[in-house]
């Protein structure tokens, strides 16, 4: 057995206590190398208040003592080289805490993990992966996402689809996958808790790898192949990622040196009494660090487009899900965790500098100002920001019997009071489809062919609304059960008309969306929309005009959200001339020589001094160019 120094350097040391050193994770883990002519692997930790630090694992017949490290400097790191292990193989670290117990620790920077229940690190060969999405990555680079069009199928990969009891590899996901986003139209995949996690049931929502793709489909090199997949076929990937919080396994962060290092050590600060789990310590240089090197990691290892960063409003609120006496204020009496916010744009700002066109997306469910503004301007510096209001309001109205609608239409309206205040993508993701909240297709009032027009109706509304878009898997056709991660989605129903039908009408939406720049490049302008008509709270009508960038094809949308045929119905229009009709719910997108044109007249309506009639069927959309 050998060790050396050298490898991690006094500026290595300084950067990291700066929380400065955004590659940290090329030093710490195990890194096969070879020194002084032999291979071996090269293994560092950050564990401060240990005793002594020593290497387990397979190489060593898993002995406590055989492979002890040796610390460097006062930077709390422990470094080890050994010829004796190799690529491939498990280990840990055995911490010696302060009181003399021993606690064995899987990697905080492993880039590969044990297939749970197993806990282990695994020692990751040198990647031989060659990228080959050069095109897309040029491309991003001068992307500007927000005139952009962008959406978002949102997929847990264990139970997308099944090969019997066994889910797919993540190369078999890049293949099944990329062809059926391809065939529906959307122009991302966002992939939920794909970083290493213990526990199926999770989801993947508490983390102990922040530098591991999970070893549920695959090895490092395996993701790669998918990420690079997806861009060869035109298709952006965005991670869920989540600094939030981590759980308390006895194997993970929690009290990682025997005491709390990578969590706030006060438990008013530190625990989070509703989800049993630690919160990192955001003002830690070495904490921030480890998390702000995570974001980057995938960015820039693994390519990915984006980071969906979960549950922010629980990091900028030291009293979030907290009674009094559970949480402390900061140093001005009140309620914000400063630290968070300095985190977030530190976060932000380097990933701009650094990783252009990519995007850092908030799961944040308050009223936070400037989210999506730029840290000069006092905000939080994120790209977007998932609209967890306009969702609650547009499902208590879809819930609605339609006879009850029109008492309630101003929550289909409020949205666009605030839709310009933030970079928003509207969401019907996994949390609306679990915990007995139904599938989208449940929570429709009425009899089954009623549930289907009301979900055909509602997307269209969805679709024309500024803001991005995303939905969670197996909405898109109808699935009836809520989603479990334990069984596929219900692939079977296909075979029914009505969901067939579903599936081919939100195609239809997703393919005209990306067509049409209206649907997208001007979402966060406020003269890029209109009303048309909003106050139709009797007949529950709405209608609207989405203007684009060029002032050419522009898109006028009417939702009739009622059973009611309106034969009768004419719509204002901002202009006289021609307004084909591209879109409808009983027929999706029509064909070129399917389009009806409809010329407007000089006839008052909504206001308007041009206007035409259409007939309106129940529960009728229809989306016009002009």
């Amino acid at each position: 057995m050998e060790k050396t120094t050298g490898f991690i350097t006094e500026t290595d040391c300084y950067l990291f206590g700066e929380g400065t050193h955004y590659e940290i994770y090329e030093k710490l883990g195990a890194h096969p190398m070879a020194r002084n002519g032999k291979k071996g692997v090269y293994f560092a930790v950050w564990a401060p208040h240990a005793v002594s630090v020593s290497v387990t694992g397979e190489f060593n017949g898993w002995s406590e003592d055989s492979h002890p490290m040796t610390p460097i400097g006062t930077s709390g790191i422990h470094e080890l080289f050994t010829s004796d292990a190799k690529p491939g193989g498990l280990y840990k670290y055995v911490i010696t805490t302060q009181t003399g117990n021993k606690l064995y620790k899987s990697d905080p920077y492993a880039s590969w993990a044990e297939l749970r229940p197993g806990t282990a690190s695994r020692i990751c060969p040198a990647s031989s992966f060659r990228w080959k999405d050069d095109h897309w990555m040029e491309k991003r680079e001068k992307s500007q996402m927000t005139q952009a069009p962008l959406s978002i199928y949102e997929i847990h990969l264990g139970s997308w689809r099944k090969k019997g009891e066994e889910s797919l590899n993540y190369r078999e996901l890049a293949v099944e996958l990329a062809s059926y986003i391809k065939e529906m139209g959307y122009t991302h995949v966002e992939l939920m808790g794909l970083l290493e996690y213990p526990f199926d049931g999770s989801w993947g929502y508490q983390v102990t790898g922040y530098f591991a793709p999970t070893s549920r489909y695959g090895t490092p090199d395996d993701f790669k192949y998918f990420v690079d997949y997806m861009h060869r076929k035109g298709i952006g990937v965005i991670l869920d990622w989540v600094p939030a919080h981590f759980p308390r396994d006895a194997h993970g962060l929690a009290d990682f040196d025997g005491s709390p290092l990578y969590e706030y050590a006060d438990p008013r600060k530190g625990e989070h009494p509703d989800w049993g789990t630690k919160i990192f310590d955001y003002g830690k240089h070495e904490v921030s660090n480890f998390l702000i090197a995570s974001a980057l990691f995938w960015v820039e290892k693994f390519h990915v487009d984006g980071l969906r960063v979960d549950a922010v409003a629980s990091m900028l609120y030291l009293d979030y899900g907290k009674q009094d006496g559970q949480w402390v204020a900061n140093q001005y009496g009140g309620h914000e965790n400063l630290e968070a916010i300095e985190f977030f744009r530190h976060l932000n700002s380097i990933m701009g500098k650094r990783n252009p066109g990519a995007m850092v997306i908030a799961e944040e469910s308050t009223a936070w100002p400037k989210v999506t503004d730029e840290a000069k301007n006092g905000g939080l510096g994120f790209t977007f920001k998932w609209n967890m209001g306009w969702m609650h309001d547009f499902l208590e109205y879809m819930k609605l019997d339609p006879y009850f609608r029109k008492f309630n239409h101003n929550k289909m309206t409020f949205g666009m009071t605030y839709a310009c205040s933030e970079n928003f993508i509207l969401v019907l993701s996994h949390d609306e489809v679990v915990h007995l909240k139904c599938s989208m297709l449940n929570k429709m009032p009425g009899y089954p062919a009623d549930k289907f027009a009301n979900l055909k109706t509602a997307y269209t509304f969805m679709m024309g609304h500024p803001g991005k878009k995303l939905l969670f898997m197996g909405q898109e056709f109808g699935q009836l059960r809520e989603w479990s991660e334990e069984r596929e989605l219900d692939w079977f129903l296909l075979k029914e008309p009505l969901h067939k039908d579903l599936q081919n009408y939100f195609r239809d939406l997703l393919h005209l969306y990306k067509k049409y720049p209206a649907f997208y490049g001007r979402d966060y302008d406020w003269n890029g929309f209109e009303w048309i008509n909003c106050d139709d709270a009797d007949r529950s009508i709405f209608s609207f005009v989405r203007k684009s960038p060029t002032r050419r094809n522009n898109l006028l949308f009417i939702c009739n959200f009622t059973p009611v045929e309106r034969s009768d119905y004419r719509v204002g229009v901002p202009k006289k001339g021609n307004y084909t009709l591209l879109l409808d719910n009983d027929h999706g997108l029509l064909e070129k020589k399917e389009q009806k044109v409809f010329t407007a007249e000089k006839k008052d309506c909504d206001g308007r001094s041009y206007s035409f009639a259409y007939p309106l069927p129940p529960y009728g959309t229809a989306i016009f160019k002009y």
